[in-house]
């Protein structure tokens, strides 16, 4: 056999290289993807506080929409029953995310839309203010925390579609024992800090977005990264001003606020999450805080 041309084998060395190029590009690809996959899409799991292992996952854009919810309605004073009506009626109506489509001029979170009085499109989009809206039309129904979850929701949102809101009840009643408070240490996020713009001003103004502006005390010094939150402010799920529930529906929220605000560690009572972790679960400190701290990055 005769050996190859100096030509030849200079024609293979190039084709040789673009083959391994192409080869490395396709690893580096895959690689890129998994990891900003993993990166960009951080899993949030809300397990049952009565043993039976059910269990509910979501994404970080869902958890951040669904804590915005059940805040907004302790705040206002309702029941964990009226949480858990608007949190299955927005995994219906868009997933717990905020759309800017549906049906015809529906919009947002609850797929209010503009046309029919519930505000203009920027009013909307703004999660705090429909949340707002989807309470003060539930409250008006007559008898709705004893009526079944798709008559109530169907009341508020008057769907062609008004058997759909039954299927996420189980979901939504675990989201709302959880965000409510009730159920403690049951959400548990996989928080990235550094990803978002975030830090510890973020970390304040998100908390008087959904909480009001006295959650917490005026004049208080800044602590570096370290905000701590008092556990005050009666509500109708929590309605004794520092009760331990109070500090769970606080603490809850941090967590799902977790990659949005950069948030790295979140403390209350003898237990703290951390978005090192490998899990992300409460762990016991053997340490006990009375606030609500949030440890938030730069």
């Amino acid at each position: 056999m005769s050996e190859p041309s100096p030509l030849a084998r200079r024609g293979r060395l190039p084709r040789a290289g673009a083959a391994l190029a192409a080869l490395l590009a396709v690893v580096a690809y895959v690689v890129v993807q998994y990891v900003s996959g993993s990166r960009s899409d951080p899993r949030c799991t809300v397990v049952s506080g009565n043993g039976d292992g059910a269990t509910y996952e979501m994404n970080a854009e869902q958890a951040v929409n669904a804590a915005t919810i059940a805040v907004v309605g302790t705040r206002r004073g309702m029941p964990e029953r009226a949480v858990t009506i608007a949190l299955a009626t927005a995994l219906q109506e868009s997933g717990l995310r905020n759309i800017r489509h549906g049906d015809r001029d529906s919009l947002g979170l609850f797929q209010q839309r503009p046309s029919q009085g519930w505000g203009s499109e920027r009013q909307i989009m703004d999660p705090v203010y429909a949340s707002v809206r989807f309470y003060d039309h539930l409250k008006d129904v007559p008898g709705y925390s004893r009526l079944p979850l798709t008559v109530a929701a169907q009341r508020v949102q008057r769907s062609g579609f008004p058997q759909a809101y039954a299927k996420h009840e189980p979901d939504a009643a675990l989201l709302a024992a959880a965000l409510t408070g009730r159920t403690p240490a049951t959400l548990s996020c996989q928080g990235l800090p550094g990803i978002d713009p975030g830090g510890p001003d973020e970390v304040r103004r998100a908390l008087a977005r959904d909480f009001g502006r006295g959650v917490l005390p005026e004049g208080a010094p800044a602590r570096g990264r370290v905000v701590s939150v008092p556990v005050t402010g009666a509500s109708a799920a929590a309605p004794e001003s520092g009760t331990p529930q109070r500090g769970w529906e606080l603490a809850h929220w941090a967590v799902a606020n977790a990659t949005a605000l950069r948030i790295e560690r979140v403390a209350y009572g003898d237990l703290e999450w951390n978005a090192g972790d490998s899990g992300a679960l409460w762990r016991t400190t053997g340490a006990r805080t009375r606030d609500v701290r949030i440890v938030a990055g730069q």
